[in-house]
């Protein structure tokens, strides 16, 4: 498919801060529809994939592909409810290949932020929180260095810290926040060769510079106290749970870092 005119020549919209998260707004739900015939699809195909996530019959009185069929896609998603639409999403993603399913993605994402939307197409993991350009790059600079210096372990927290992040309708930020941490402990237990310590008595045997040491002390006693020990009406923000990831996510990769070029 030719590149448009933007793509060609290095235009980009400057992003705007991300302002939807539990919503599907009209655009959306015609970018979805709009962005799976880009990749390939027919509407009878989509109808197919849409009427299978929404257990609904299609109209066999529509036959035509255009305008019928696609009058009834369109239909289907303006009518269904907004956490569907991602669902929708996600099975048109699976239900393309190679590098269909890869213009599908490159859309939709570059739909999303645009639109400030707080989600992400990942080929692995299917829709998944989208932060801000800071936690997005931490969160897979760490994953890859974590992987490429096989702390699998670690690497496993932080995508489990994106998906309990990335839960709705209600989001699991205390969950978020103790996988991050735990991906953090298990790489300084692993540079200091403490397998038995906590990240708290972890911190003076990591050699931090000052004042990062009690940087990482305080985010070890902020993530204790209000992710692992919860008081009743004490509630984490997204905002919160996102620092903390990217925090965590930061000082391991500074740590990995740091240790090859020892060795």
């Amino acid at each position: 498919m030719p590149q448009n005119f933007s793509d060609r020549y290095g235009f980009t919209p400057a992003e705007p801060e991300i302002t939807i998260r539990e919503d599907a707004p009209d655009d959306l739900r015609f970018a979805v529809a709009q962005i799976a015939v880009n990749a390939g699809m027919s509407p009878s195909r989509i109808r197919d994939v849409i009427c299978t996530a929404l257990f609904v019959a299609p109209d066999r009185s529509n036959w035509s592909e255009y305008p019928n069929i696609w009058d009834e896609v369109r239909g289907l998603l303006e009518d269904c409810e907004w956490f569907k639409v991602y669902d929708i999403a996600e099975r048109l993603h699976r239900s393309l290949h190679h590098q269909q399913a890869d213009q599908f993605r490159d859309e939709l994402n570059r739909f999303f932020r645009e639109k400030g939307i707080g989600w992400e197409l990942k080929d692995d993991e299917g829709i998944v929180f989208r932060g801000s350009a800071p936690f997005t790059a931490a969160t897979i600079n760490a994953v890859e260095a974590l992987t490429a210096t096989g702390r699998t372990n670690a690497a496993s927290e932080i995508r489990e810290a994106l998906r309990d992040i990335s839960r709705r309708p209600v989001p699991d930020r205390t969950g978020a926040i103790q996988h991050s941490i735990a991906a953090l402990e298990s790489v300084a237990r692993d540079i200091a060769n403490e397998p038995g310590l906590t990240l708290g008595r972890l911190v003076p045997r990591l050699g931090l510079p000052r004042p990062l040491d009690e940087a990482v002390e305080k985010l070890w006693g902020f993530a204790s106290d209000r992710a692992r020990h919860i008081r009743e009406g004490q509630q984490l923000g997204d905002d919160e749970a996102e620092l903390v990831v990217s925090v965590a996510c930061a000082v391991s990769i500074f740590l990995v870092h740091r240790t090859q070029q020892v060795r």
